[in-house]
Order: C-alpha cells, then sequence, then structure tokens
C-alpha cells in the first residue's frame, strides 16, 4: 500500500474536543492533510470554558500527561504505517503534550501553542523541527523566563515566538482571543508546516 503524505494528531485543551478544536481540523484539512483529534477525555461532551477548574481537575485526576503522551504517542505509531510524515499540533496542556512527544523519533514535526506545563519539562531536546508559540503574558509564572530557559539550550530543532495576548490568545471562542495575534501566529503555523512537509498546498 502506497503511504500518503502527512497527517496531523491535534491534541486538544482539557476541555476536549471542542468548537476550537472543531475549527482547527477544518482550517489544518484545507492545507491538504489528514487531521486525526484523538479524544483524550474519552467523553463525548466537552467541558466549557466557565468549567475549566473541574476540567483541569478531571484531566489531572483521571488522564495525566503520562498517559495523555502514551496515547499520543501510540497514535504517531499507528500513523506512520499509512503515512510518510506524521506531526502533532497542540494547544495548552496539548501542547505540552506535544512537547513531550517531540523526543519520539517517530514524530516528524511539533507544534505547540501555549504550553504552559512545558516548564516543567526544560530538558526535553525535540528530535524532530518543534515550534512553540507563547503568549507574552501568563497568569501563573514568568513566560519570559521559560523563552530564555528554553532559548539558552540552543536546541537545533526548536524554533520559539511570542505573541502579544494572555493564554488561549488563539482561540476566536474563548474570551482571550487577539484577533492580530491570532492571525500572525496561525500564518506562523502554516509556514512552519510547509518548510517541514517539503511539498507545496
Amino acid at each position: 500500500m502506497e503511504k500518503q503524505d502527512a497527517a496531523i494528531i491535534l491534541v486538544h485543551e482539557i476541555y476536549g474536543v471542542n468548537e476550537n478544536m472543531k475549527y482547527m481540523i477544518k482550517r489544518l484539512s484545507k492545507l491538504g492533510i489528514d487531521i486525526i483529534c484523538p479524544n483524550l477525555l474519552h467523553r463525548e461532551t466537552p467541558y466549557k470554558y466557565t468549567e475549566e477548574a473541574t476540567a483541569y481537575q478531571n484531566f489531572v485526576q483521571n488522564i495525566g500527561f503520562e498517559s495523555a503522551v502514551q496515547q499520543v504517542n501510540q497514535v504517531i505509531t499507528g500513523l506512520k504505517q499509512r503515512y510518510m510524515k506524521v506531526g502533532v499540533v497542540g494547544f495548552s496542556i496539548g501542547a505540552t503534550i506535544a512537547w513531550l512527544c517531540s523526543e519520539n523519533r517517530m514524530c516528524d514535526f511539533v507544534v505547540g501553542c501555549y504550553g504552559s506545563r512545558i516548564r516543567n519539562h526544560t530538558d526535553i531536546e525535540p528530535a524532530c523541527p518543534t515550534l512553540l508559540l507563547f503568549p507574552n503574558e501568563e497568569k501563573g509564572f514568568d513566560v519570559h523566563t521559560l523563552i530564555e530557559r528554553l532559548k539558552k539550550k540552543e536546541y537545533k530543532n526548536l524554533e520559539i515566538k511570542d505573541f502579544p495576548g494572555v493564554h488561549g490568545f488563539i482561540d476566536s471562542f474563548s474570551p482571550n482571543y487577539h484577533e492580530v495575534s491570532a492571525s500572525e501566529a496561525l500564518q506562523c503555523i502554516d509556514e512552519f508546516l510547509q518548510n517541514h512537509l517539503n511539498y507545496n498546498f
């Protein structure tokens, strides 16, 4: 069986496969790539943004990063049998999961948007081209310190960009949406994917 060009595993936030993830599936599909968005929560109804505390608690207690990374790595392994290139694009906890998957040598590229828990895993060295996007302001920690710490590592596969805004700035369904920064960040993701997939969309 001839392998298809590329697939992206889209990794959701603590809320699950919500409207923003459905929008991202549609948007990334337009690039001519197959998008797979595994439901790591294993529940049909996503949490609302107003249920942030409950959604976070559910993720920590019932899923956790270790199990989520294991699930995504299994999906990568399965997809590599059918696709030439397989990458991971994640948002928030999904971005931290994507970052943890960047060590997997079967993974061809990683994009992580506002993965605040990356701060607990700065010793990860990506084995594939990796793009991390951050807002220039985060509630719980100093994002600039994290960016500096990662840049000091001088990992050859790592590209980092930050944009005006707060956590969730790319998400048009979120109260934290920042239209200008979102547009620039999405363009940045498109260019990164074009560069690393080596074919024209």
